[in-house]
């Protein structure tokens, strides 16, 4: 015969039953994707104490620009010392980074802890001031900034102790910062006493003072007119009282539709090697999380590497980067289209790893920059040399060979044409270079000042042309100085395809003899105005 269950049995079984159930769904939150999943889309806590939420920032901010936006409620997930806190602002750059971590939450779908056994956390704080001030408070371990603008979080004292250590290369600009200019301004030599509106401090100096340097002029020339950020530079810019700006994309295009007459001089595509976008950390940092630093370089340059294989990979990029900055994925697209994502060899390059290579590197940008920051008041000291403010471990660590991980390779040129010959230059600089009388050899001191005079503006315009223009006093045969200029010029593009490896297509070789006197010395009247008149043009153009 059957026995009924008493009270006491049934209690014990139900029981058991919600146990069972309590464990098996504690295994599957804390060992399964499925659980993680979960866990994301609820906000349920990890047991580490870091939280999963796949909620969105609401922000519509540029580069580096002065609102403050974040992904989080807080600045980072407490204490958890398995996990990287890495700071970003809105900007193309940083796409690689969160498609190899699933999106910007710390959670166990990453590659960076399926691969390396940490989490990495993004929070996007485009308010650079409050987020240097996390970073002293040890509330982020990384942020983000340009290597020109370096010297300023590395000269002042008390940022300086901290020991900022740039540790990558992100991406150069390309096409995301831009000079525009309204009507009968066509070359930046005709920038000259003009009102230039610009967000200081920010790349856009270094864009500006390099273009200034290409044409042979320095802020002195210029008004400049300081702004907090690129918005405000862009709406100056839609009145009378500028003539000129620098800005961010995608305000180059919508500041010029809006002013008649107006035009995008020169972007960061022609000026190609500029602006470096860059990682830092405090030295301390790294030494207790160096093994977490080598895996979060070395899995961002994989994330390159397949981000270049396929456009499938490029599209989860980009839904990542626009649930990030509250966009859309078009937009996050459009994003990504105006920078060049730097793998391991371009990494390899700027970090001066790679003793052959002949172009732009971060010591350039960072010590130029170093300079100027002091000459324009920027700074109140020279920054420490570039040396002592990187560390270079997780690149040299890297384990990355093959095609998939080389350095991008330099532009090649068409040769030149007769229209280039004639072509309005964007820039133009004299510069003059002494040459025996009848002679065309350079000697030591007329290399000196190509390399202190031309050689980093060819480097950071890398995309653009180069026309050489040699120029003779009258004195002599018009014929034998037709010829000895154009091999005067000859000689200049040599040792610049020489010394630095630039493609000999590049160059636009013209001898003007001395058909094209600097004005006010028509006559050749006098011995200063034959000195001028022996010069050499350096002038920007736009290839074919």
């Amino acid at each position: 015969m059957a026995r009924r269950l008493t009270t006491f049995s049934k209690l014990l079984i139900t029981f058991l039953i919600v146990a069972a159930l309590y464990f098996l769904g504690t295994f599957i939150l804390g060992n399964t994707q499925f659980g993680q999943d979960l866990k994301d889309a609820t906000g349920i806590e990890n047991n580490d104490g870091s939280t999963s939420s796949n909620s969105e920032a609401s922000s519509n901010g540029s580069k580096n620009n002065g609102s403050s936006t974040s992904a989080n409620s807080s600045k980072g997930s407490g204490s958890d010392d398995n996990t990287l806190k890495v700071q970003l602002v809105s900007w193309g750059g940083y796409a690689p980074g969160l498609y190899f971590n699933e999106g910007a939450q710390a959670s166990l779908r990453s590659r960076f802890y399926q691969d390396y056994g940490f989490k990495v956390e993004f929070i996007l704080d485009n308010d650079l001031g409050n987020a240097l001030d996390a970073w002293i408070a040890d509330e982020y371990d990384v942020l983000v900034q340009t290597a020109d603008a370096f010297p300023l979080y590395t000269a002042p004292d008390a940022i300086n102790e901290n020991g900022p250590k740039a540790f990558m290369q992100v991406d150069w600009s390309r096409g995301g910062d831009a000079i525009i200019v309204k009507r009968g301004i066509n070359s930046v030599n005709d920038l000259k006493g003009k009102n230039i509106a610009i967000a200081v401090p920010s790349p856009a100096q270094t864009l500006l003072s390099y273009s200034l340097e290409a044409a042979g002029m320095s802020y002195n020339d210029v008004n400049v007119i300081k702004t907090s950020d690129n918005f405000k530079a862009a709406e100056l810019f839609r009145t009378k009282d500028v003539d000129a700006a620098v800005v961010w994309s995608p305000d180059d295009i919508l500041a010029t539709r809006d002013v008649a007459g107006s035009k995008i001089l020169l972007t960061t595509v022609d000026q190609s090697h500029i602006i470096g976008d860059i990682m830092f950390a405090k030295q301390n940092v790294i030494n207790e999380k160096r093994k977490m630093f080598e895996g979060f370089y070395e899995g961002w340059m994989k994330a390159v590497a397949e981000l270049n294989a396929t456009a499938a990979n490029r599209d989860k990029a980009a839904k990542y980067l626009a649930e990030l900055n509250g966009l859309s994925t078009e937009d996050a697209m459009g994003m990504m289209s105006t920078v060049f994502w730097t793998g391991h060899g371009d990494n390899l390059n700027f970090f001066g790893l790679n003793p052959s290579y002949k172009g732009q590197q971060g010591k350039d940008l960072y010590s130029t920059m170093a300079k100027r920051f002091v000459t324009t008041g920027d700074a109140e000291k020279m920054a420490p040399n570039w040396r002592s403010a990187i560390w270079t471990g997780a690149v040299s660590a890297a384990k990355l060979d093959g095609p998939a991980y080389a350095a991008e390779k330099s532009k090649t040129f068409k040769p030149s044409t007769p229209a280039e010959r004639k072509a309005a230059p964007v820039a133009s600089k004299p510069i003059s270079i002494s040459f025996p009388s009848g002679k065309f050899n350079l000697d030591e001191n007329a290399k000196t000042i190509i390399d202190l005079q031309f050689a980093e503006t060819a480097k950071s315009f890398a995309n653009m042309k180069v026309r050489i223009e040699g120029n003779t006093d009258s004195d002599g045969a018009r014929n034998m100085n037709m010829q000895l200029s154009e091999k005067r010029a000859k000689a200049v593009a040599d040792y610049l395809r020489n010394q630095y490896g630039m493609d000999a297509n590049r160059f636009i070789i013209v001898g003007n003899g001395p058909d094209n006197p600097v004005p006010g010395c028509e006559q050749n009247q006098n011995a200063s105005c034959k000195s001028k008149n022996r010069r050499t043009d350096f002038q920007l153009i736009g290839s074919n």
